[in-house]
């Protein structure tokens, strides 16, 4: 089941309180406010506390731009967040993701063209996924080239979005303008 309509709606920029407004303006400078931010702008208090652990996985974070998106698109895409995969299909691409790469992630870990450490990303979020456990044999791969900061910092930001996924769900927060959901 996905939502076609918001349960709880976006908040209008004229209703914001002075919180809001500040806490709006922490979310970056962007020409419109996306509607994960007027949706949560309804609980100040959640959304405040929230983007402190949000903004270490999404800007300082020890992972790479390019593999913090792999993980948080395939987590996405697991979750059926749409929301959550159209705006990451931007961000990833940014990051170096190419298109080939993005229907890659939508295939998993054994879809053609991945090298082992990419693979072993996409196993990784399948993993958390399914059993709430990085297997050995991924632990092991990822651990090559990955410290112990690093590997915590991949659970962390393939759980934010697990999480952010199912709160996108569940609330039915519709997609920003301009940007294209899931192709099939």
């Amino acid at each position: 089941m996905r939502l076609t309509e918001p349960r709880i709606p976006t908040l209008d920029e004229a209703e914001w309180d002075d919180e809001q407004k500040e806490l709006i303006g922490r979310a970056g400078d962007r020409e419109q406010t996306f509607n994960i931010f007027r949706t949560l702008v309804r609980h100040p208090k959640a959304l405040k506390r929230w983007m402190v652990f949000a903004n270490h996985v999404l800007f300082k974070s020890t992972l790479g731009a390019r593999e913090r998106e792999i993980v948080i698109l395939r987590i996405g895409w697991l979750c059926r967040a749409e929301y959550e995969w159209a705006q990451h299909v931007v961000i990833g691409k940014r990051a170096g993701l190419t298109d080939a790469e993005i229907d890659m992630i939508s295939v998993g870990p054994d879809a053609p063209g991945w090298d082992a450490f990419d693979a072993a990303l996409v196993r990784a979020a399948d993993e958390l996924h399914a059993d709430a456990i990085i297997s050995n044999e991924t632990w092991a791969t990822l651990s090559e080239r990955y410290d112990e900061q690093q590997m915590i910092d991949l659970v962390f930001a393939i759980g934010n979005y697990n999480l952010v996924s199912m709160m996108l769900n569940t609330l039915g927060v519709q997609l920003d303008p301009g940007l294209e959901g899931f192709k099939s």
